[in-house]
């Protein structure tokens, strides 16, 4: 299992993070195009030719890529998945891990997935999916899951399942399952935020997701949408006052040298998908086939594990180099929100979908 990490692009602006740029700047650079198809030296042929190049090589190369950088749970899930499947008896398999946006933004990869370009990728419905699966952005809608316990139960339930299936069709992959990314809180330097009112005329960096941003300019911020690696340098130059993000980018990407104020709002919890190439599963031999899925699978827990351990930690830093973290009623901020829900009905799957997922609140 090899990862191609080489520098890391999200260290202060030279690259996006786990969340996304707000627009797509480019579409598939040469150079990144041909680093997918295995042109360059040291990538060997994968997704593309397939068959021919397992036949050729005696490996089956699977290319993998992810937003985050070496010490960020979608690593530690493909390095699981990767395991996996270079143990399988009988195979020669190799799984290349593309880290740090190397191969382009998470819409991106999500879209070279689909073309099957490369193999894998940890596509977050903020993200990868919002712009290419609508349906996605159930899972954005603020304060839609009271806690963790709360969304695992959703997303690994029948509602997760049928979304995966819509996924699936749309992106012409195999949806492995869902990976988690955090908690988001909203975080500014300019004054504590505690209650809705508190955040009238803050600017805050969200993700391009339409809910978010219309979440925040309900809430009365003023949503700013930008490249996540663009981020650090506009807290510096005070483009922003703040953003929102779970406590592993609050510490990997140094945010707290530019911020002072964590709110815990919880308005978000980062479901993740992580998706498999329709069309590279399609060429693989049949008990490869059956290893994927199983790796995938296991990669999950691993993955959610990581995020888990990885989030404490960071929590307990964060203190240590002086963010204050505040509690709020987030009473009062989902009240302040709830024509979002209205507003976004139709195009997440319709009031009564999203009144199941409230209901798995309630059923337990």
């Amino acid at each position: 299992m090899l990862n191609r990490a080489q520098t890391d692009r999200r260290h202060r602006g030279m690259g996006p993070g786990p969340d996304q740029p707000a627009t797509m700047t480019r579409v598939f650079p040469v150079a990144l195009l041909s680093i997918a198809m295995g042109l360059f030296p040291g990538c060997r042929e994968t997704q593309g030719p397939g068959k021919d190049a397992a036949k050729s090589s005696g490996t089956i190369v699977l290319k993998v890529a992810h937003n985050g950088n070496e010490s960020h749970p979608f690593q530690k899930g493909f390095e699981e998945f990767g395991r996996r499947l270079e143990s399988e008896p009988g195979r020669a398999v190799e799984v290349q891990i593309f880290p740090n946006s190397q191969l382009g933004s998470e819409q991106e990869t999500t879209q070279m997935v689909k073309l099957g370009l490369i193999a894998a990728s940890a596509s977050t419905m903020a993200g990868g999916l919002a712009t290419s699966v609508p349906e996605a952005e159930l899972f954005n809608l603020p304060f839609i899951f009271s806690d963790l316990d709360h969304c695992y139960r959703v997303i690994d339930g029948p509602i997760g399942q049928d979304l995966a299936r819509v996924i699936e069709r749309k992106l012409r992959c195999v949806v492995l399952g869902y990976w988690f990314s955090g908690v988001r809180n909203v975080w500014n330097f300019k004054r504590p935020v505690r209650v809705p009112a508190d955040l009238k005329g803050i600017k805050i960096r969200v993700m391009a997701s339409p809910i978010l941003i219309e979440t925040f300019n309900t809430l009365g911020a003023q949503a700013t949408p930008m490249a996540f690696g663009e981020l650090f340098s506009a807290l510096q130059t005070r483009v922003v006052d703040g953003g929102e993000t779970d406590d592993l980018d609050l510490l990997y990407e140094r945010f707290y040298e530019v911020t002072k104020y964590v709110s815990l709002t919880q308005h978000m919890y980062v479901v993740t998908a992580l998706i498999f190439s329709r069309k590279v599963f399609d060429r693989l031999p049949v008990d490869l086939q059956a290893a994927v899925l199983k790796a995938g699978k296991a990669s999950v827990e691993f993955e959610r594990a990581a995020t888990a351990s990885l989030s404490a930690s960071a929590r307990d830093e964060l203190k240590r180099r002086g963010l204050q973290f505040l509690e709020v009623d987030r009473g009062l901020f989902r009240e302040k929100v709830r024509s979002v829900y209205d507003n976004n009905a139709e195009r997440v799957g319709g009031m009564a979908l999203i009144e199941r997922v409230v209901n798995e609140r309630r059923a337990h």
